[in-house]
């Protein structure tokens, strides 16, 4: 079975707004903003140092001051959690800390430093902007008693939700899979075995129904993302090879016809993935992060090629990679 912490999980762990349409924000376009700290709409590059607990960050749009270098979180305590929570359109460098049960973060907007608590030991950091108000809301899953509770402290009100959505056994997938502009709860349950047809459970926001959709096997790594620009996140997992050398293989269910696309980029024993939207189009682009060399590698959706810079050092964290699990 696969490390739920693997890909999203804590620092120490190596081996985690513009409108697509007149009504609706996109989903991607708020994981982009996620990591964009200086407001170009594009991802930026981003690493977390666990050895100096440094956020290295290159900034896309360059300029005089084309880089932010932040001491912020606990290496091996911390998970990173970024995300806009205060609403202006730019990442905030965020962690939540599962020692206390903490939100740590630097707003971006006026540098303030924030604090809240929100979650216990044990929990898994889901932030999204689950109630459509442009600001990425505090949430947890907590597992308990065989069920997965979503926590979530919505930015909109101050509010609280707790509901019930999966099994401990789940994976979290939270998506806008419906394109109203707020997240869905979402889990991929796998199947009884390594081999077995994984099953894609989603609370629809939007008329709070059900979807059901088998898709991938129980090992695949849940890579959520809008990979065809309809405004709804896509159905996606990434596949791990046999050897650590073998290819990593991308299955993406578009949600704008139902076809699928199925894509070789990465290396198993070597890559992270990082899937975000780093040439602006409006679209996730399927990257990874290789380890043995510190460089992302993009595979643009806006022109099909391939973009490598080098960011990074071998054992750094791709702050990216907190998107998937």
């Amino acid at each position: 079975m696969k490390n739920i912490l693997t890909k999203s999980g804590k620092l120490s762990v190596f081996f985690a707004l513009v409108t697509l349409l007149v009504v609706s924000v996109s989903g991607q376009n708020k994981l982009r903003t996620a990591l964009d700290y200086d407001g170009d709409n594009k991802a930026d590059f981003t690493v977390f140092r666990p050895s100096t607990s440094i956020w290295y960050i290159n900034k896309s749009s360059g300029g005089a001051d084309p880089y932010i270098f932040q001491y912020f979180g606990i290496a091996n305590t911390d998970y990173m959690a970024p995300g806009d929570f205060d609403g202006d359109g730019k990442g905030d460098v965020s962690v939540w800390r599962d020692t206390d049960g903490k939100w740590y973060r630097l707003n971006s907007s006026n540098n303030v430093f924030v604090v809240i608590p929100f979650g216990i030991t044990g929990d898994e950091p889901v932030q999204r902007d689950y109630d459509g108000d442009g600001k990425t809301d505090l949430a947890v899953v907590r597992r308990t008693n065989g069920a997965m509770i979503w926590y979530v402290l919505r930015s909109s009100d101050g509010g609280f939700v707790a509901y019930q959505f999966g099994l401990a056994t789940d994976y979290t997938a939270p998506g806008d899979y419906d394109g109203d502009g707020k997240f869905d709860f979402a889990v991929q349950r796998p199947g009884a075995s390594a081999n077995a047809q994984a099953t894609f459970y989603i609370l629809r926001s939007g008329d709070a129904g059900f979807s059901i959709v088998n898709w991938g096997l129980s090992n695949d790594l849940v890579v959520p993302g809008d990979y065809d620009g309809d405004g709804k996140t896509d159905l996606a997992v990434v596949r791990e090879g046999a050897t650590p050398t073998s290819n990593l293989i991308w299955y993406i269910l578009r949600s704008s016809d139902g076809g699928f696309n199925a894509v070789s980029f990465g290396i198993t024993g070597d890559d992270l993935n990082v899937q975000n939207d780093y040439d602006g189009d409006g679209k996730a682009d399927i990257a990874i992060w290789r380890n043995s060399n510190g460089s992302f590698y993009v595979l643009r959706s806006s022109d099909g090629i391939m973009s490598v810079v080098q960011w990074g050092s071998s054992n750094d964290f791709p702050v990216a990679a907190y998107d998937t699990h």
